[in-house]
C-alpha cells in the first residue's frame, strides 16, 4: 500500500499571483496516523525480545541523552538512522561589539537522514520494489492496462483498494 497524495492548483511561486499556476502534488490530509513511543514500543515488542516497557523505557533514556548530548553543543549520530545536531539563526549587526550570544534568535533542531535510511520514489526508482522504495498514489484516479501490455501512461497511479 502506498502514501496517497492529491493534485492542487496554486501558483508557481506562492503568494505572486502573476507567476503561472502548476499542478503540484500534495500528501492527502489527514491520510496519516501519528505514532507516540507506546504505539512504537508495542510494535517493537512483536518483533523482538524485550517488552513494551522496557522499549519505553529505553526510547525515553534515548531522548533525554540526546537533548542533552544537544544542549552541550554536539552532534548525536545513531547508526541506521541519522546525525541530529543545533543550527541557529543570528541577527547581523554592523559592529563587531554589538555582535553577541543575545543575538542569536532561534535554535533548532536539524536531522541528516542516513544513507541507508534514505527513501526513493518507487516509480521512478532504478530497482522497484526495493526496501527504501515509497510508493506513492494520487487518489480517487484509476489505471488501465490493455491486454497488450501498453497503458494510459500513468503507470504511477492507482486506485487504493482501501477507498
Amino acid at each position: 500500500m502506498g502514501i496517497p497524495v492529491e493534485r492542487v492548483l496554486r501558483n508557481q511561486r506562492i503568494g505572486d499571483k502573476s507567476t503561472p499556476e502548476l499542478y503540484y502534488l500534495k500528501p492527502v490530509a489527514k491520510s496519516h496516523k501519528v505514532y507516540d513511543i507506546k504505539k512504537l514500543a508495542r510494535r517493537i515488542e512483536r518483533t523482538g525480545a524485550l517488552s513494551a516497557e522496557d522499549v519505553i523505557h529505553v526510547l525515553g533514556a534515548l531522548v533525554v541523552e540526546l537533548k542533552e548530548t544537544l544542549i552541550e553543543g554536539n552532534r548525536v549520530h545513531i547508526d541506521g538512522l541519522g546525525t541530529f545536531y543545533l543550527s541557529f539563526n543570528c541577527i547581523g549587526t554592523e559592529k563587531e561589539k554589538d555582535c553577541t550570544v543575545r543575538n542569536i534568535k532561534k535554535v533548532n533542531i536539524r536531522f541528516k537522514a542516513d544513507t541507508s535510511l534514505r527513501l526513493f520514489n518507487d516509480s521512478n526508482a532504478t530497482t522497484r520494489g526495493g526496501d527504501n522504495n515509497v510508493e506513492f498514489y494520487i487518489q480517487g484516479t484509476t489505471t488501465t492496462s490493455s491486454s497488450t501490455g501498453e497503458d494510459n501512461g500513468n503507470d504511477d497511479e492507482f486506485v487504493d483498494p482501501t477507498t
